[in-house]
């Protein structure tokens, strides 16, 4: 009969250990009993590589007050109240351990469906640093260096012209003064635009080029950016843009397998972010949390097409730059990796080494960030100086957050996590509440030691 021990081996991770157990039963039992040994350790093997579940304790044993702390939430649903925003889902972690996770108000108004703790949420820019990570993850394994042109993985990038005008204001495109680095591309300020977060020539370029359209391929993406001048020169300035998606793109190229492959397999899968990706399946799709907007008068209003496209199908595009889906909880662990230094439930993605890069500030000397205090790493903006950022943060915290209104922070210091969840966007004039900035001090104000 064929052996079911090694035919389990070639489909599942089995460790070192129920390999040499294997060996042993081989040895040691006839073949009819070999099925019945090869599915325990085939189980065995699947428990061992099964992420922890989040551990939860009470805010005053990890050094919180659990009646301070309850102002984020008094907060939160005030603003559901005054109709700010339908709902939300936040989540505070210290020391490894969960002491806030509420859901509040409505994933879905017009069907009266509550926010609940699982819902899933389009997390927009929050996507960049996952990217930063599979991209760093790459780097570990020497397939690419931080001042290496990203020339190198993007021929059609060699070219480029970088916009400008001439002493008459005339239109002109002239070279690069030194070829873009992936330093600079995963740190804002390889001279790539966004085209919808400033009002440059270029910003309107990309948008008649329609880089983003979910309908296109990575590849087509690099096609019809390539075509396309540079916004300013490399490593003058730091602008926001779409170089996460490019380094998607190279992520993907040099992996050899499609880009929304690798995220699942080389990230989700052993972080157990299993409700993370970049559409949400059919058996899911009612946790899916409504996205609005204002209307003329400041009510909520659901967005419809633009941004918001349908999310209940797979795209072309995997949009590295703000393309995926996830929960509150499956973010969690995503920090809370990199807030361990690259590891999950004995489960390694990055060095120490490597995180403590990517959260170090790569900005050129003379180039900063338009808000103050502020420093940028590899995908992550960093406070660098916490007193001229607001003074509620501990020196090194990372972050980002989204266009719909997520946000993150990751605090060292403080050995701190807060993830928010909302699905708001502001329109006709009105903009939605700064949670991530207001947060902060509902958060810090509850540390008692």
């Amino acid at each position: 009969m064929a052996d079911p021990i090694t035919a389990i081996s070639a489909t599942a991770p089995i460790p070192a250990r129920l390999r040499r157990l294997a060996g042993a039963a081989r040895r040691a039992l006839p073949d009819a009993m070999l099925a019945i040994v090869a599915g325990t350790l085939l189980a065995s093997a699947a428990a061992a590589a099964e992420p922890p579940a989040l551990a939860f304790a009470k805010p005053d044993t990890v050094g919180l007050s659990g009646e301070r702390l309850g102002r984020l939430d008094v907060w939160t649903r005030g603003l559901i109240d005054q109709g700010s925003i339908s709902g939300a889902v936040t989540l505070v972690a210290r020391h490894g351990k969960v002491v806030e996770l509420a859901a509040a108000g409505k994933r879905d108004l017009a069907a009266n469906l509550p926010m609940e703790k699982d819902s899933i949420f389009r997390i927009y820019s929050m996507s960049k640093p996952i990217t930063g990570v599979a991209l760093m993850m790459l780097f570990e394994e020497g397939k690419w260096q931080l001042n290496d042109p990203v020339a190198n993985y993007v021929p059609q990038f060699s070219g480029l012209k970088v916009y400008a005008t001439d002493a008459r204001g005339n239109v002109t495109y002239v070279d690069q003064k030194h070829p873009m680095t992936m330093r600079e591309l995963m740190s804002h300020t390889a001279g790539f635009t966004y085209g919808y977060f400033s009002n440059t020539p270029v910003d309107k370029l990309q948008i008649q080029a329609n880089l983003l359209d979910p309908s296109i391929t990575l590849d087509e993406f690099i096609e019809r950016l390539s075509k396309l001048p540079l916004n300013a020169q490399p490593g003058s300035e730091w602008h926001y843009s779409v170089s996460v998606d490019v380094q998607g793109y190279i992520v993907q190229k040099l992996s050899g397998m499609p880009f929304e492959d690798f995220l699942a397999k080389r990230i989700f899968a052993p972080l157990g972010m299993r409700d993370t990706g970049f559409y949400v399946p059919a058996g899911k799709i009612k946790r899916l949390a409504q996205m609005y907007d204002y209307d003329a008068a400041g009510k909520l209003r659901i967005v419809h097409g633009g941004l918001n496209h349908d999310f209940a199908k797979k795209p072309a595009l995997a949009s590295g730059g703000g393309g995926l889906v996830s929960t509150a909880a499956d973010y969690l662990r995503f920090c809370q990796m990199l807030l361990n230094g690259g590891e999950l439930g004995g489960v390694r993605l990055l060095s120490p080494r490597t995180v403590e890069l990517m959260r170090s500030d790569m900005l050129p000397a003379g180039v900063a960030m338009p808000d103050p205090g502020l420093a940028f790493g590899l995908d992550f903006a960093i406070e660098a100086n916490p007193v001229d950022a607001g003074g509620y943060y501990g020196k090194g915290t990372y972050f980002w957050g989204g266009a719909a209104g997520t946000w993150f922070w990751i605090d060292p210091v403080e050995d701190l996590i807060v993830i928010g969840m909302i699905q708001q966007v502001g329109s006709e004039g009105r903009s939605i509440p700064d949670m991530r900035g207001l947060s902060h001090s509902l958060v810090y104000q509850a540390i008692t030691h």
